[in-house]
């Protein structure tokens, strides 16, 4: 027995097989995933309503106070979507996750494709189906892409996913380098690997969140490059292009899976982590 309240429906109980429910307590065990945003996935589809879930592992604000372990594998990730972004145990490089496939950007600027055994401490996903698309005509710098971003999102309160593809002018970008156990992001990143390419082909992809996220993700935007020949790739610092090919999604649902390291639980993640993490994450702050 389930029941579940229906925003102008009221209480809805339903019941369910015990071979289901058994199902259902699997797949939350294997993903990391809550029963109720199982059952909305599948309802979701099942019922043809478009429903976009971003799906996180861990918070930025965790980032931020040094929780670096790994906590789950690439082969779940790979459950939650086809498209997405973190980094790898001990911040060791950048994560990029493009139609499917997992990468790891490493801390010298080559990729690899990541083994589903490897393990991330913060990741975010989604399977990614494009509500707008767009050319990008010019576009001069980060700032510059952002606003020309901003005017294709729907809402300053959803998530959104954005992929960029193109010959990018110039680009520049990070990949971050590992980190001993509790060595807060601002430190971990004051010594990483920055890299400046001109006429590389490829993706950019990743998300915007809002404001209001600050605590659990990077607020505004947090992209990543996977050049088309995956020999490159990080987190992106400044970029220059012509006609860019931009897709965005709306993201309307949000699952957040914590992870239960002890790191975790006794983090104090009651700070801001807003400055800490323009200063870390620094796109914007780079010439292109």
């Amino acid at each position: 027995m389930a029941t579940s309240t229906v925003p102008g429906c009221g209480p809805l109980t339903v019941s369910i097989s015990s071979a289901l429910e058994s199902a259902l307590r699997e797949r939350c065990r294997l993903t990391g995933s809550t029963p109720d945003h199982v059952v909305q996935e599948a309802l979701a589809r099942l019922l043809e309503v478009e429903h976009h879930t971003v799906f996180q592992v861990s918070t930025a604000t965790a980032l931020v106070q040094g929780v670096y372990q790994g906590c789950v594998t690439v082969g779940t990730i790979k459950r939650h979507g086809n498209f997405g972004l973190g980094t790898y145990d001990s911040l060791d490089g950048e994560g990029l996750m493009l139609d499917g496939r997992v990468w790891h950007a490493k801390a010298d600027g080559s990729v690899v494709e990541a083994s589903d055994g490897e393990t991330a401490p913060f990741w975010v996903s989604a399977d990614f189906k494009a509500d707008r698309s767009a050319i990008l005509s010019s576009v001069t710098g980060w700032d510059d892409l952002c606003a020309q971003l901003d005017r294709m999102r729907r809402s300053a309160n959803l998530f959104a996913a954005v992929r960029i593809d193109g010959t990018f002018d110039r680009i520049t970008y990070r990949v971050a380098c590992k980190a001993a156990p509790g060595v807060g992001l601002v430190a971990a990143t004051s010594h990483q690997a920055e890299f400046g390419m001109d006429k590389v082909e490829g993706t950019l992809l990743g998300f915007w969140s809002p404001s209001y996220a600050r605590n659990f993700n990077v607020p505004g935007y947090h992209l990543h490059l996977l050049s088309r020949d995956r020999q490159r790739g990080g987190h992106v610092l400044g970029v220059q292009g012509h006609n860019l090919s931009v897709q965005i999604m709306d993201a309307d649902n949000l699952a957040v899976a914590l992870p239960h390291s002890g790191a975790f639980l006794e983090a104090d993640l009651s700070q801001d982590p807003s400055a800490a993490l323009s200063k870390a994450e620094g796109a914007g702050n780079k010439s292109a």
